[in-house]
């Protein structure tokens, strides 16, 4: 009995025993084995992804499909090029001139024909020929050019309605989305490259004096490229393509596209006014950085810091002062120069904008009408349209105010501000547009009034 009863305590003791074994040891082992196996199937954010918003497609099938036939090969054939030396002219009449023939594309913007492309791919023309995409050739005529924008329009009469692209929004695209150049690089009709948006607003040269504002991609564009189409991957027209930067001549990774709400308002206002009616705020001054503000005590390192106002123009009238920094036009952001002129671009005088600046460390707005910009530049001189008064001044019905003299050639011919200019190459200027479009070999004689009333002729050699 005793050797039963000591056989039954070691039992019960040993399966104690083995149950705290198990407890302690295994099973808690195994749990810890458990939940390191869970740990790596959780984020560590511990958040969940509930964006509805899908990725942008990449197939660009539909957005080729509705473009391709509205992009057309442009040949321009001239006898004049402003490339060839001076002499030739002393040795050719004008119609013996060596031919030359350049090529681009084009793009359809309307049924009835119109067409946008660049001007430097019509420049110096004879004889424009547009083909379309089926191989049908058509005589096309210049309906106007504007040099600031490289933009121009030209007109074919199909007999029938014509494929066209339909314009989209620039200003609403966005840096990384998708895009697809279309156009005719090397003769080679009907090429299509994609690429995504690299920048936007880009200005290839701040020095030369033309306000630039690029979209840039890198959708492989070469040349014969220039003035095709640049759109969205809903096939909607948000650029002409226009340059590329390049030291070899071939494309290198970058190309450059005139946004589409530029383009389409250069358009609209070279059939309807046949000029383009530019809308001026009225402010000078420069962008921001690190640099000019400090060397202006501001903390703003982005923006546009006004130095000086135009006097009796929207920005001066509606109370923006020297100091101010312009942070945004119609909710478009100003970090750069290149952001308020291609902005600006896009709007006429006698429209208002609504601008957000920053006066002594507070944020204000203030509406603002543009008005037509009054001046322009030629041959290094400022030049100015009369007012009624100054033609009663200097007795004249026509002629351009030099409202600021900065061509040391003409000064030193005793040529300054305050003089008109009453004729260009024997034709009198009464407008702006008179004097857009020459070259400086194209001068070859300027009739000047001087403040006394005496007229001033100067021969031009080049």
């Amino acid at each position: 009995m005793k050797l039963f009863i000591k056989t039954f305590a070691i039992a019960i003791l040993s399966a104690i025993f083995s149950v705290f074994i198990y407890d302690n040891y295994y099973l808690k082992s195994e749990m810890e084995i458990n939940d390191s196996s869970k740990q790596t199937l959780i984020p560590t954010t511990y958040k969940i992804n509930t964006s509805n918003i899908p990725a942008e497609s990449t197939d660009f099938t539909v957005a080729a499909s509705k473009t391709i036939n509205a992009v057309v090969h442009v040949k321009n054939t001239s006898s004049s090029n402003s490339n060839l030396p001076t002499f030739y002219k002393y040795f050719y009449d004008e119609d013996e001139l060596p031919e030359r023939i350049g090529t681009g594309s084009g793009v359809i913007v309307s049924p009835d024909g119109y067409i946008i492309t660049n001007n430097h791919v019509i420049e110096n023309s004879n004889e424009i020929e547009i083909t379309t995409n089926d191989n049908k050739s058509f005589k096309a005529k210049i309906i106007g050019t504007d040099t600031d924008t490289d933009i121009a329009v030209l007109k074919i009469d199909a007999g029938k309605k014509l494929p066209y692209i339909y314009f989209g929004n620039s200003d609403a695209t966005r840096i990384g989305e998708w895009v697809l150049a279309v156009g005719n690089p090397f003769n080679l009709n009907s090429t299509v490259t994609a690429g995504i948006i690299s920048a936007k607003s880009r200005d290839l040269n701040k020095r030369d004096g033309v306000n630039e504002s690029y979209i840039q991609t890198d959708a492989a564009v070469n040349r014969g490229n220039s003035g095709g189409a640049l759109v969205n991957t809903q096939g909607e027209l948000i650029g002409i393509n226009t340059a590329i930067t390049s030291v070899s001549g071939g494309f290198v990774g970058y190309s450059f596209a005139v946004p589409s709400n530029v383009a389409r308002k250069v358009f609209e206002d070279l059939i309807e006014f046949g000029d383009v009616q530019k809308g001026l705020l009225g402010v000078v001054g420069q962008a921001l950085d690190s640099e000019t503000a400090e060397r202006f005590n501001v903390i703003e390192t982005e923006g546009f810091y006004i130095t000086d106002l135009e006097k009796g123009l929207g920005a001066d009238l509606a109370g923006l002062k020297p100091g101010d920094i312009i942070k945004s036009v119609d909710g478009i952001m100003i970090n750069k120069f290149a952001d308020l002129s291609g902005y600006l671009s896009t709007k006429r005088p006698g429209e208002k904008v609504g601008v957000i600046y920053i006066r002594e460390g507070k944020e204000n707005k203030v509406n603002v009408q543009l008005e037509k910009i009054n001046r322009a530049i030629f041959f290094y001189m400022e030049v100015r349209e009369l007012t009624s008064e100054q033609k009663k001044e200097y007795n004249t019905d026509y002629g351009l105010y030099i409202s600021n003299m900065n061509n040391r050639r003409l000064y030193q011919n005793g040529i300054d501000s305050g003089y008109l200019i009453l004729e260009v190459n024997g034709n009198k200027v009464d407008v702006l547009s008179d004097v857009k479009g020459y070259k400086i070999n194209d001068l070859e004689s300027i009739l000047f009034l001087n403040p006394d009333g005496e007229k001033e002729k100067i021969i031009l050699q080049f």
